[in-house]
């Protein structure tokens, strides 16, 4: 009996961790774009506090504390905000992994699988401090970015599991299985590319569309714009990026837009001539259609707040898709419930 209250209270965790975490990548793409990833100078607290420093004294003492960090209450709000809410989101994942072990017998997953979630949350949570303390890091924001991402991606395959329907069968051919299992491939490269490009600034390098400077081919430097680590706004040696090297970010973005449009599209013919998975090719080109248009619209209109965030939810979206259309295809296991 005690196992089976464990499985109740899994499977609702599960579906409420997944919408939860699908706000937080919203939300933290919002504080990132609005410049208030720094809205708190230090880690977990705000200006030496758990929440932000509101009375007279309070904002004095955290002035003197940090002298060269002026407290801007509405970033620091909402730096603190989503840090509120990636909190409860890691005290869900740590009740998943609690009730996942107690009914292993009973879940869909391998508790293997919730604690891998944990693990990754803790670490999460370091890429968080590492953000603020060594100051929008490319590659820390980046990394936290995916792991973010694959948080999600994670959280949705164990809903689906327990509230969705499985089958091989639902897909003869082994091609469209092949490409579904890619599909995820190419969604995670993309959304790292997207994730580079906005975390180096470099979403303006090129305001016109579909050529980049007027040309299709302008200079650029290839070394720069992905040597890992380093500064944010500068060379590994310390100087200045030039533009050739946030057109090379921008560029790649496209081409990896490109290539992630057609392997999708395709996919989602395929879906379409599918009966039981043609609703999935319908969402997959709507999403796309809404992608591309948001991409074009942030070029076009100079990077404004709301489609801004609308690409990182659509990018969140798409992933959430192509982790449910692998979790149909994938049967559970024996001695799954």
């Amino acid at each position: 009996m005690q196992n089976l209250v464990s499985l109740m209270w899994f499977k609702r965790i599960a579906l409420i961790a997944t919408a939860l975490a699908l706000f937080v990548v919203v939300l933290g793409a919002y504080v990132r774009l609005s410049d208030a990833g720094l809205g708190c100078p230090d880690w977990p607290g705000c200006y030496g506090t758990l929440t932000v420093p509101e009375s007279q004294s309070a904002i004095a003492h955290a002035q003197q504390a940090y002298p060269d960090k002026p407290l801007e209450m509405h970033k620091a709000w909402k730096e603190m905000a989503h840090r509120y809410v990636a909190g409860t989101l890691g005290l869900l994942v740590l009740a998943l992994c609690v009730l996942g072990w107690r009914a292993r017998r009973y879940i869909s997953v391998s508790p293997l699988v919730p604690s891998a979630l944990l693990v990754i949350i803790g670490f999460q949570a370091m890429l968080g401090m590492w953000t603020v303390t060594l100051l929008l890091k490319p590659v820390i924001v980046s990394s936290h970015l995916m792991g973010g991402m694959t948080t999600l991606a994670l959280l949705t395959w164990i809903a689906h599991r327990h509230f969705g329907s499985t089958s091989k069968r639902v897909v003869e051919s082994d091609l469209v299985r092949f490409w579904i299992r890619g599909a995820l491939l190419v969604i995670f490269a993309q959304i790292f590319l997207g994730g580079w490009t906005s975390t180096n600034y470099a979403a303006l390098a090129c305001t016109d569309f579909p050529t980049c400077h007027g040309q299709w081919m302008p200079d650029m430097d290839f070394s720069t714009a992905f040597h890992w680590v380093r500064e944010l706004g500068q060379t590994a040696a310390g100087q200045p990026l030039e533009l050739s090297a946030f057109t090379a970010i921008q560029w790649t973005h496209r081409v990896g837009a490109l290539i992630t449009f057609i392997y999708l599209s395709t996919l989602g013919v395929m879906l379409l001539k599918n009966e039981r998975l043609k609703s999935f090719g319908i969402l997959l080109f709507a999403l796309l259609f809404m992608q591309i248009s948001l991409g074009i619209g942030n070029l076009v209109l100079h990077l404004p707040l709301a489609l801004a965030v609308g690409h990182n939810m659509g990018a969140a979206l798409l992933l959430m898709t192509i982790v449910v259309l692998n979790s149909i295809i994938t049967e559970l296991s024996k001695g799954s419930h």
